[in-house]
């Protein structure tokens, strides 16, 4: 598969082996990576820092080696990408400074009090259904004057989602826990964050995705199907479909959070 077919199709696979990615940083260290907007403007390094939902470990790497972290860890609730981000972490010669860990959920962060001072994640918070357990948790293993950054994809409102919606969820074929901005931002408060920002990603997202759709059924799509067969391109292309309807009617959130741990 060329370049271009790679990165559309790895960034379609969030939330598992391969995660969505901003600014189209790379599952691995060895490809340009021009940004990761979740964490602009914080100064990473020297910092210690955990990713929930680490996948197989990108950006995981990618904070350490582009953003001078002097150590992460990444935690996910599934063995085989976990062990994918080991053998990553190996082939770029980060595992003194890089450890991943794989854990059932539910249940608390394996981690003692003030452990970090960053708590970041992309695109895989989506997956708990208790935001207010979930927020504790981040809030008890971050240091005093850490901060709390992540990405994700969140629904318009509270309550049932539309018809669209659900037909987007389905085709995913996912867990999805979606919940509101403001009960994010609820969550969070309740845990004891401050200085909360909230920053709708969907005007961007909803541009970058269409123009993806439309290359992976017109240029790239016979790439693709010879690398991956038709027949995943296509029930790939459905979902895309399914997603810029709910993406276009606003009711599909994409969404940068960040929140300070009071120093006391």
């Amino acid at each position: 598969m060329d370049d271009a077919a790679h990165e559309v199709l790895s960034r379609r696979r969030h939330g598992r082996v391969e995660r969505g990615r901003d600014h189209h940083v790379e599952e691995g260290i060895g490809r340009p990576a021009p940004g990761l907007p979740v964490v602009e403007g914080l100064l990473l390094k020297g910092k210690t820092i955990l990713d929930i939902g680490c996948g197989a470990g990108g950006i995981t790497l990618h904070l350490v080696a582009k953003h001078g972290a002097a150590c992460a860890i990444g935690f996910d609730v599934e063995k085989p990408v976990i062990e994918a981000a080991r053998q990553g972490a190996i082939r770029h010669g980060l595992d003194d400074r890089v450890s991943f860990i794989q854990a059932p959920p539910p249940g608390p962060l394996p981690f003692a009090d003030a452990s970090f001072d960053v708590v970041f994640s992309k695109d895989a918070l989506l997956h708990a259904p208790d935001k207010d357990s979930l927020f504790a948790e981040i809030f008890r293993v971050l240091k005093l004057g850490g901060v709390f950054a992540a990405s994700n994809w969140m629904i318009a409102h509270e309550g049932e989602p539309s018809p669209e919606m659900k037909a987007y969820i389905a085709a995913e074929g996912l867990s999805f826990a979606m919940a509101s901005p403001a009960r994010y931002a609820e969550a969070m408060r309740r845990a004891g964050l401050t200085d909360i920002t909230v920053r709708d990603r969907n005007p961007w997202y909803r541009e970058v995705e269409r123009e993806e759709l439309s290359r992976l059924k017109g240029s790239l799509y016979a790439h693709a199907a010879a690398a991956v067969g038709a027949a995943y391109v296509d029930k790939n292309i459905r979902t895309w479909e399914a997603m810029q309807k709910v993406l276009d009617s606003g009711e599909h959130r994409p969404t940068h959070l960040r929140g300070w741990k009071p120093v006391g």
